[in-house]
């Protein structure tokens, strides 16, 4: 049996732990798990490495985990914070010499395209096309999307007010970033995970408009059913050991560079 494991790249929200000026809000900036880069994971066996959005860190995310390469990109959807570090994508086409596949729907592939054209189409011989496009849509909802030796579960998520993005599920673990609601597609596909990495940006302000309440993850994983439940997209309001210490048993905060098995 293959290892699989599932690494946090950053858990943080959209702005980031710290903010802007060093703005730690109520997190403790002594505590290492409070510092929160732009949500992203990576998945990766001895042989296949996925990547789940290039965020404004993903430079920095890759080289704090030694990552030199990855074999493709899962994209959840088009927010700045979950694509805004495509370019650097150009660094890992020239390793591997050849176009990176990346995944994504119709809406998500088609805003990256016009805001990277030049990432999807061959500018000269020193600028070469760096990625390989591939379309999924609701025939593959549920359904095991082969990458090399990874089986990839893509799931349609309901992120709020006319927004949409995609979960993914690897074995037992599955990824649910930036989202307020499951349907019965999704919560099927992730029902039998032992972990649910789940948005909880809304942990304990606002009322769940954009993004998930600690009460709302409660009620879609009382179908689910995943022993372990990680917390992510999380924001400077939210301290590390004092949300710990808040949680019931079963939830925890993610933070960066968390290792799961898969």
């Amino acid at each position: 049996m293959k290892n699989v494991t599932l690494t946090v790249l950053g858990c943080g929200d959209s702005a980031g732990v710290p903010r802007i000026g060093n703005d730690w809000g109520k997190c403790d900036p002594l505590e290492p798990r409070n510092r929160r880069t732009r949500p992203s994971i990576m998945v990766h066996s001895a042989t296949t490495r996925v990547v789940v959005d290039t965020g404004p860190d993903f430079n920095s995310q890759l080289t704090r985990e030694k990552i030199l390469t990855c074999d493709a990109v899962l994209y959840t959807h088009a927010h700045s914070d979950h694509v805004a570090g495509m370019d650097d994508l150009r660094i890992i086409q020239s390793r591997i010499g050849k176009r990176l596949p990346i995944y994504g729907d119709a809406p998500t592939l088609a805003e990256l395209e016009q805001r990277f054209g030049y990432i999807f189409r061959q500018q000269s011989s020193f600028y070469p096309a760096v990625v390989d496009p591939h379309l999924l849509d609701a025939s593959h909802w549920g359904k095991v999307l082969p990458i090399g030796d990874l089986d990839v579960i893509p799931f349609w998520q309901d992120h709020g007010q006319g927004v949409s993005s995609l979960g993914y599920r690897f074995g037992k673990v599955g990824y649910s970033t930036d989202m307020i609601d499951l349907d019965a597609t999704a919560l099927e596909a992730l029902k039998g995970v032992e972990v649910w990495v789940a948005d909880c940006a809304d942990y304990a302000h606002g009322h769940g408009t954009l993004h998930s309440t600690l009460e709302n993850v409660q009620r879609l994983n009382a179908i689910i059913k995943a022993p372990q439940v990680y917390l992510t997209h999380l924001k400077i309001f939210y301290d590390y050991k004092a949300m710990a210490a808040a949680l019931p048993d079963g939830y925890t905060p993610a933070y960066d560079g968390l290792q799961i098995p898969c």
